[in-house]
């Protein structure tokens, strides 16, 4: 029996070592993420595979959450890709707080350290509408409900050292820090910025060639 199984680990060394290099660099460098659902709406639509670099923030030990390297902090609007131990699912949200900042929503519309973002009109529908939302800089779509949700308003909230308030861009529809509470720094694993392919769930899963390589 071990004779059988060194012989075909002889037969197979490469393959094997090329397998545990390819989940070695998913694990540590760059990966992709299947989008389910709709909480990131209009940016990223069920479907959206979207690339994850993870090395934006850590170098980490393959396989692990340990840092080896701090390469820099999330910063407001980026979109993040986290390991949420509050919600027991890997979640793909964009931040709005950093540490030191308050953040407060009112009728969907957020307030930073006491200074009211901007919103523009894009779309309407009998029950949503999208808007693009100024983040201090950053200008990126959201969309929201017309009559609100319980949701849509939270009081000021000061955001702790090494967490992050992150909100779904559907932001009545999004399971989020308004539901999960703060993203702690080491649930990050990394942030995301282009849909690398997206497959139309409601269509066959048929390619959606506009989608591919997208940038966010």
């Amino acid at each position: 029996m071990k004779s059988r199984l060194a012989n075909l680990y002889k037969t197979n060394k490469a393959f094997l070592l090329f397998l545990v290099l390819m989940f070695a660099f998913r694990s540590a460098i760059a990966d992709w993420n299947d989008v389910p659902t709709g909480s990131m709406k209009p940016t990223i639509i069920e479907g959206d595979r979207v690339m994850v670099n993870k090395m934006a923030y850590d170098i980490r030990l393959p396989f692990t959450h340990i840092s080896l390297l701090k390469m820099a902090d999330p910063q407001r609007g980026d979109i993040i890709v986290f390991d949420s131990k509050a919600s027991d699912k890997r979640l793909i949200k964009r931040v709005v707080g950093v540490p030191g900042d308050v953040v407060e929503l009112r009728s969907n519309v957020l307030y930073i350290n006491n200074q009211r973002l901007s919103y523009q009109d894009l779309n309407d529908t009998h029950t949503t509408s999208d808007k693009i939302e100024n983040l201090l800089g950053l200008e990126h779509a959201i969309r929201v409900k017309k009559h609100g949700s319980s949701l849509s308003s939270f009081a000021p909230t000061r955001v702790p050292k090494h967490y992050y308030l992150a909100l779904g861009d559907n932001r009545d529809n999004s399971a989020d820090s308004r539901v999960i509470g703060f993203v702690p720094r080491n649930e990050i694993v990394g942030q995301s910025g282009h849909v690398v392919m997206s497959l139309n769930y409601d269509n066959y899963y048929l390619p959606r060639a506009d989608r591919f390589f997208h940038k966010l």
